[in-house]
Formats: C-alpha cells, sequence, structure tokens
C-alpha cells in the first residue's frame, strides 16, 4: 500500500481493534470506534479511569488494527503514539462524530446536551493517536478450492514507516 492507500484506508472504515501494553500478563484488546481528525490523527473516546487511558500514562505506544467490516476481512495494523486530550468541548465533539459514525449519519445538534451530560457522568477524554508506523500482510483469500493454486503466495510481512511507499514483495 502507498502512503495515500494507508490514509484512505482508515478513514474509510470505522472500528478498530486498540492493543495497549498491561501491567502484568499479556497485551490487552479491545474493540473500539473511532474518527480520523484533518491531520491524519486518530481519535477515539474512553473514560479516564478505563484501562486504555491508564495504559496510555504508563507508554504512549498502542496499536490499532483498522478493521474492514466485509467479507472476507481485510485489515492495517498501526502503530501510534497516544496522547489524552481532557478538553471538554473536544471531547464533547468527539463522541457525536462517533456516535454519527455509529448510526451512519450525523447527530442532530440538539441531542448535544444529552451527550455533554455522558461525557461529563462518564469522565470522558480523547485518545489522540498519531500514527508512525504500519504492519503489511498482503491478503490471500480463499473462496474456493478453484483459488488454491500457484498464484496463492505468501511472503513475509513488514513494518514500515507510515508516510513510506509501498515496499517490493518477492
Amino acid at each position: 500500500m502507498t502512503p495515500e492507500e494507508r490514509r484512505a484506508f482508515v478513514r474509510e472504515h470505522r472500528t478498530a481493534i486498540f492493543g495497549y501494553n498491561r501491567i502484568a500478563d499479556g497485551p490487552a484488546m479491545s474493540i473500539v470506534y473511532y474518527v480520523v481528525d484533518t491531520n491524519d490523527t486518530i481519535l477515539v473516546s474512553t473514560m479516564s479511569e478505563r484501562a486504555k487511558a491508564r495504559a496510555i500514562v504508563r507508554d504512549p505506544k498502542v496499536s490499532l488494527c483498522v478493521l474492514d467490516e466485509q467479507w472476507p476481512p481485510t485489515y492495517l495494523q498501526v502503530y501510534c503514539h497516544a496522547e489524552i486530550d481532557t478538553d471538554e468541548e473536544r471531547t464533547v465533539d468527539l463522541m457525536m462524530a462517533i456516535a454519527g459514525v455509529m448510526a451512519g449519519n450525523p447527530l442532530d445538534e440538539s441531542i448535544r446536551p444529552l451527550v455533554a451530560q455522558g461525557a461529563k457522568d462518564e469522565q470522558r477524554v480523547v485518545l489522540r493517536l498519531t500514527p508512525y508506523a504500519t504492519f503489511e500482510t498482503p491478503p490471500r483469500h480463499v473462496h474456493n478450492e478453484s483459488d488454491i493454486n500457484s498464484s496463492l503466495t505468501h511472503w513475509t510481512s513488514t513494518s514500515m514507516p507510515w508516510h513510506a511507499d509501498i515496499i517490493d514483495s518477492p
């Protein structure tokens, strides 16, 4: 994928698996809705006391596995630097935007006061994720047995900088 294709893939989808390091045990994962702002920052809403927010305070490196909701599933893993934004107005803006993504169309501004009260009651914050790298595996799908042939190849996946051009595979 080119840098433009990676940005388009992230912008055109709405769900991801958010991954972060736990203090003990293995990594944690959580399915989230997200939106992308004008400068490619990925925005996620969470409660300030949730594990995602607490983990970012310890270690700002997180990952998102952006999911295509169509079958066969494709994905793009994005590595990000994360920050917590506690601005109340930006938090409500994000909650309105994400609810619109979930609903399939923007929400009417008349419900903004309800969303703002929910944000306050739940002590919501914005997770600002700045991509710095991706992990690519070219998709190979089998739809039926005729797809199992010499063109169904796999090669080593690779991490690459977010803005890097495509790397040729064997």
